[in-house]
């Protein structure tokens, strides 16, 4: 079986990865260098602290392979286990906090509630007066994604994966018995062995593939219009700095969420730390292809003070460095599409932010649906593409 996967982010490399890992013939298409899209401007994150059980059971299921990547993949990710820190500020985000332990505990994931002068074990500067509770997973961490993409790549092409880098797909047409027809599409129901396949057109001349995977981030919603496919996701900004904090900030502090105000931070090498979060009430799609890609000054000063109502490390004397704007595939109800939305075409995108830590299962859940299996372990049918028509979105909290 030959498997198209266009997008050679990490969730597309991952992919890869996977399918070729069971004997597929794959080619990666991507329209510009591998991870150079949303990859490469993410904050790191791997955690297991989510408020739905089956993005629980995502990270759940990633977190192995990323505990083993530097044996099994030869790339030293950078992998730090310092755990997430969420804070609430209001009883009610409290309640929901206790709701999600539960379920995370339920779910295998070894997280626990505790009261904000608890919390100053992980945190010491803590401002403890703001808060009426927390969470901590020591399960959970950060890592390098520019090191995982090297990983992922160098595997990938070991294993015999074409992958083509500037090659993007620019149109893409079902073939059927007749031939090619004229892109419409008919119910996932459907199986691929119903048609002969897909025919993607690229600048180098067309491909051919039984399947295709779209896995192209915050591009994903265009290159599934090619097919004839609409996507509910949108391109959102969001943006990270590079701070040196006033304060000491432990190099092995947790990563630490804001909820109420959706302010995170977390140290980063040297002495400095990363800053970020979504203030504004305005959020509009942007072009994936024509977005800024700096930070906002103006931001930047607004997410170090955040920080600083939460942590007495960032006080007037942090210097802000530096910092990047980078894109979320975001989704009504922040939660992946992860479907085969059409016979033989396969979506791996809309992770609202959390692409990157899902990968590893995410590559699994695709190869299971692309190859009539089931290995992953994971039941991803509450991410199908139809949830949003039938009205039975879920819901992710625990997003900043």
């Amino acid at each position: 079986m030959h498997v198209l996967i266009v997008g050679g982010g990490v969730v597309g490399l991952a992919c890869a990865h996977a399918l070729a890992d069971r004997g597929a013939e794959v080619t990666v298409c991507e329209a510009g260098t591998l991870g150079g899209g949303s990859t490469g401007r993410a904050a790191g994150g791997i955690r297991t602290q989510f408020s739905t059980r089956v993005n629980v059971e995502l990270s759940l299921a990633s977190v192995p392979v990323w505990e083993s990547f530097a044996d099994d993949f030869g790339v030293d990710i950078d992998y730090r286990r310092s755990g997430y820190l969420f804070l609430a500020r209001s009883e009610e985000t409290a309640a929901a906090f206790r709701e999600n332990v539960a379920m995370q505990t339920d779910a295998g994931a070894p997280s626990r509630v505790l009261s904000p002068a608890e919390a100053t074990e992980y945190l010491p500067e803590l401002r403890t007066e703001s808060f009426v509770a927390a969470t901590f997973s020591a399960a959970d961490g950060v890592a390098d994604p520019h090191s995982a993409v090297q990983g992922y790549s160098d595997a990938v092409r070991v294993a015999g994966v074409d992958v083509r880098t500037k090659t993007p797909v620019t149109d893409l047409a079902r073939v059927g018995d007749d031939g090619l027809d004229d892109g419409a599409t008919e119910t996932a129901a459907a199986t691929a062995a119903d048609f002969g396949g897909w025919r993607a057109e690229t600048p180098d001349g067309p491909i051919d593939a039984d399947a295709v995977v779209v896995a192209a981030g915050a591009w994903s919603g265009r290159v599934a219009a090619l097919a004839g496919v609409d996507l509910p996701l949108a391109p959102r900004r969001r943006q990270i700095a590079v701070v040196e904090p006033e304060g000491d900030l432990p190099a092995d502090a947790p990563l630490t969420i804001d909820l109420d105000t959706g302010a995170y931070f977390r140290p980063e090498r040297e002495g400095t730390a990363i800053v970020g979060g979504h203030f504004s009430e305005s959020d509009p799609d942007a072009d994936p292809d024509r977005f800024d890609e700096s930070m906002d000054l103006e931001w930047a000063v607004e997410a170090t003070e955040r920080a600083d109502d939460a942590a007495a490390y960032f006080g007037p004397e942090t210097r802000i460095r530096n910092g990047w704007a980078g894109l979320y595939a975001v989704t009504p109800d922040h939660h992946a599409i992860l479907d085969e939305v059409a016979p033989g075409l396969v979506v791996a995108a809309g992770f609202s932010g959390h692409g990157f830590q899902h990968a590893p299962a995410t590559g699994e859940a695709v190869a299971d649906l692309c190859l009539g299996e089931d290995v992953c372990g994971v039941d991803v049918s509450a991410l199908s593409l139809d949830r949003f028509e039938s009205g039975e979105m879920l819901r992710e909290r625990n997003v900043a």
